[in-house]
């Protein structure tokens, strides 16, 4: 079925004589074609690129489903009109996997709100949210208009003051997004101030062009080589109004096409600055500004020292060399008397600062190294004694506690024997290991999909299929399947295997929080 949403009517544009001749008529955008095409939105502050969302979103809502990346929370007010959901992006980067799940099944149109996040929550925010569209179930892969405003926040084209595991994810959730998010249902819609600040693969991926007001040579070059235009013809992107576009694409038109957005029924929560009067001024202006305000409280001011003007370098290797030779001459420093290490109270230590970390819902997701700083701060805050654990330790423990084994069963010959075998696998898949081991031990059910995925760090239940034909075809456990459907691993080196469990079970997250 064709839909064609109307975004506005066509526009002359100065020296096009061709565009002169169409203006006036309809600018019909066919969402079917967006949907297997994609669209790219760049325009300046200021030049009309949220108001062109919003009027794909009103003219579309209908049709399609919509999910919105709203940096800003100015798409808010599609709610009460329109019926989207308003998601707070202030939660942990698994529950908002799973909203995201949640919202393909049950196909809700929704605005994910990042307002008051910093630039760095904003993007593992936007990874985690993206990555819980993408990795649907298959039987839940209906059309999506994904729209994501200010795409350069979360696809940069280099590397910014956020650390490189933000930027990782939020770069490969959106390169997921719009290269292989077709084939799942998802179109994306990003809009970007600058060409220049978003990476090159994510923009690449989108057949659909509108283009607005642009000022700067290097993106006025980048915007007529993605229309085809030629580099003069470049210099009429500084002389579009607000809420002008040139359009280009199969869901647009063939050729560059000018065209004026039409209007929108929804206001956004902020809008430009407009120019109001002065008031007149008090005749006590000068006592209201300079007068502390009995009411306020006190602020005291910081008193920032100057700074010191640098030393030249030969001073302070003199220095260095003058304290080196006080030392030769004043002999060995006396040795420090060794501070005595209770093994057993170390090891209680950790285990307690390890269960402290699983206890957080977001640690599963986090890299191991992310993990082994905030281990190594929390050590510190207790005191700990002794050489600090060595990475290569932390992950054997960290996966040692995340199968929950502790007491008489931490003794059993049999989970010795699985912690041996375990030590021949790579250390990132231990953890999935051990814990399906300690469900058989017990003869529990089978871990989910979820599950093992969650204990691998990821959110995508294919991984964790794969992972156990990786132990199966290492040869340490055996998958079978009962007449219900039901999973079962056993593990011959063990003699024992778990109880039947459903693979496609959706955790409770009341549940998990139990488990961990």
């Amino acid at each position: 079925m064709k839909v064609a949403i109307d975004m506005g009517t066509t526009a002359a544009l100065a020296g096009n004589g061709a565009a002169a001749g169409t203006a006036g008529t309809p600018a019909l955008l066919d969402l079917e074609e967006l949907l297997a095409t994609r669209l790219l939105v760049q325009g300046n502050s200021g030049s009309g690129k949220s108001h062109l969302l919003r009027r794909l979103l009103e003219q579309s809502a209908p049709w399609v489903q919509q999910c919105v990346i709203d940096p800003e929370g100015d798409f808010v007010t599609l709610a009460e009109k329109y019926g989207h959901v308003v998601v707070e992006a202030d939660r942990g980067e698994a529950e908002l996997a799973g909203i995201a799940d949640r919202i393909r099944r049950h196909r809700v149109s929704v605005v994910l709100n990042l307002e008051g996040l910093d630039v760095e929550q904003q993007m593992r925010a936007a990874a985690a949210f993206l990555t819980g569209l993408f990795d649907a179930d298959r039987e839940h892969w209906y059309p999506v208009l994904v729209v994501v405003d200010e795409a350069q926040l979360f696809a940069p084209a280099v590397a910014g003051e956020v650390s490189d595991e933000a930027r990782r994810l939020s770069l490969g959730a959106m390169t997921d997004l719009m290269c292989r998010g077709r084939k799942r249902g998802l179109a994306g819609v990003i809009a970007t101030q600058r060409l220049a600040k978003l990476a090159k693969n994510v923009a690449a991926e989108a057949s659909n062009f509108l283009m607005g007001r642009t000022f700067l040579d290097i993106d006025m070059a980048r915007a007529a080589d993605l229309l085809g235009l030629d580099r003069r013809q470049a210099e009429m992107f500084r002389d579009l109004a607000r809420g002008r576009f040139v359009a280009l694409g199969p869901a647009l038109s063939r050729r560059p096409l000018p065209i004026a957005i039409g209007t929108v029924e929804t206001q956004p929560r902020s809008t430009s600055p407009k120019l109001t009067p002065l008031p007149e001024a008090p005749e006590d202006a000068r006592e209201l500004i300079l007068t502390a305000d009995p009411a306020a409280p006190s602020v005291i001011p910081l008193r920032r020292r100057p700074a010191a003007p640098p030393r030249p370098t030969g001073d302070i290797l003199a220095e260095l060399s003058r304290a080196a030779s006080e030392r030769h001459e004043a002999g060995p420093a006396p040795a420090q008397p060794a501070v005595a290490v209770d093994p057993a109270q170390r090891d209680a230590l950790i285990a307690s600062v390890l269960a402290e970390i699983l206890e957080d819902p977001d640690a599963a997701f986090r890299t191991d190294a992310v993990v082994y700083q905030d281990f190594l701060v929390r050590c510190r805050i207790r005191r700990s004694v002794g050489d600090p654990v060595t990475l290569t330790e932390f992950r054997r423990k960290l996966a040692v506690a995340r199968a929950g084994v502790s007491g008489d069963a931490a003794a059993d010959p049999v989970w010795q024997e699985a912690l041996r075998l375990s030590e021949g696998l790579p250390g990132d898949v231990q953890g999935v290991f051990l814990m399906v081991a300690q469900a058989a031990l017990v003869a529990a059910p089978c871990p989910s999909d979820a599950a093992i995925a969650r204990a691998y760090g990821s959110h995508s239940s294919k991984r964790a299929r794969r992972l156990l034909d990786f132990f199966e075809e290492r040869g340490l456990v055996v998958l079978r399947t009962d007449f219900s459907g039901r999973r079962v691993v056993a593990f011959p080196d063990l003699g024992v295997e778990t109880a039947p469990g459903d693979p496609n079970r959706r955790e409770d997250p009341a549940e998990r929080l139990a488990a961990e």
